[in-house]
């Protein structure tokens, strides 16, 4: 390990703005891609694409292979059409997502299935699929293709894993991780990898961003479901306790449960299954997941992989770009505080 790694728990809020200021202006070609490609003669794709992607979303993950490119020194170009295919992927699981969960809102603003429907949401979702795929053609690596193509995969399949799993209060730890290491870490990883195999660089930098990227993915999503019952809306961007009502068994759900007494799990029981989800019911389910600890130990494990995270690129020379992926790492868990 070296000597240089920063542990979480800096003096200062830790901020997005070191690495939005570092790849802005490989952004700006990235967004140049996305706004070309997301074109249609068919007015609603663009018109219904345009609203999530121009919704205000942090652009984290086509930023981490941005970011990552800049750690390895990379002077090419190639990865702005990859960044771009990575917020394809990204984007065409949030349409999907929305209308799976029957989601009203999405970063502030409301989804687009409420606005045009579930069947021109998955349909636009299906479109942005096959311009990341065209994008990952066109940059001609067999690698690069395998990569996010496996991540696309992995994707669906925890999606389908967290489906299935929903309002099933049996649900282990083991088996969430499972589902957040697929839905979200496996984009995550594979975002920073492929600058690595662009680059043309060792596969144990190649391992190094991958571990990077999937510590960060599975941290970024434990804060996402502790907020889940600790914070508001306008802070979400969603409506508060919507994986409560949606039957979700995230990881404050499950060790709350596991801690209650026979009232308390009782109640999980009836809210996992749509039972008792309005308001009141909600209020009870923030008490109890604070008063067991539940979101106090979720996020320690969120620190836990932001560590891990961390640690994985502290083989890497220091540099700016270092730096800055280390801060975005301790911002993705400070943004439960």
């Amino acid at each position: 390990m070296s000597a240089t790694i920063h542990r979480i728990g800096r003096s200062a809020a830790p901020s997005l703005e070191p690495m939005i200021a570092l790849v802005a202006g490989d952004m700006n070609h990235v967004n140049a891609v996305i706004l070309d490609r997301m074109q249609s003669q068919i007015p609603l794709i663009p018109e219904l694409a345009g609203h999530l992607i121009a919704g205000g979303g942090k652009r984290m993950r086509p930023m981490l292979t941005l970011a990552s490119a800049r750690l390895l020194d990379y002077p090419g170009n190639r990865h702005h059409r990859l960044a771009a295919a990575v917020e394809f992927i990204h984007t065409a699981t949030l349409l999907h997502d929305d209308v799976v969960d029957g989601s009203d809102m999405r970063r502030g603003k409301r989804t687009a299935n409420l606005i045009w429907g579930n069947p021109a949401s998955v349909l636009v979702g299906d479109f942005l699929f096959s311009r990341s795929f065209e994008l990952m053609v066109e940059d001609g690596s067999l690698k690069v293709l395998k990569i996010l193509s496996n991540a696309s995969a992995v994707i669906a399949e925890g999606e389908v894993n967290q489906l299935t799993a929903a309002r099933r209060v049996e649900l282990d730890e083991g088996r969430y991780l499972d589902i957040i290491g697929a839905k979200t870490a496996a984009l995550f990883a594979a975002a920073c990898r492929i600058a690595a195999v662009v680059a043309e660089r060792s596969e144990a930098d190649e391992a190094a961003l991958d571990a990077y990227g999937r510590n960060l993915g599975i941290a970024f999503q434990l804060v996402d479901d502790a907020i889940d019952y600790v914070s508001d809306a306008g802070t979400m961007g969603k409506d508060a306790g919507d994986d409560f009502r949606e039957g979700k068994m995230t990881l404050p759900v499950i060790l709350a449960y596991a801690r209650g007494n026979d009232a308390e799990r009782a109640f999980w029981r009836e809210a996992v299954l749509g039972r008792r989800n309005d308001d009141a019911d909600f209020a009870y389910a923030v008490e109890l997941v604070r008063a067991s600890r539940a979101v106090d130990d979720t996020l320690a494990r969120a620190r836990h992989y932001g560590q891990r995270a961390i640690d994985a690129i502290g083989s890497f020379p220091a540099s700016a770009a270092k730096d800055a992926m280390i801060e975005a790492v301790e911002f993705a868990v400070a943004r439960a505080y």
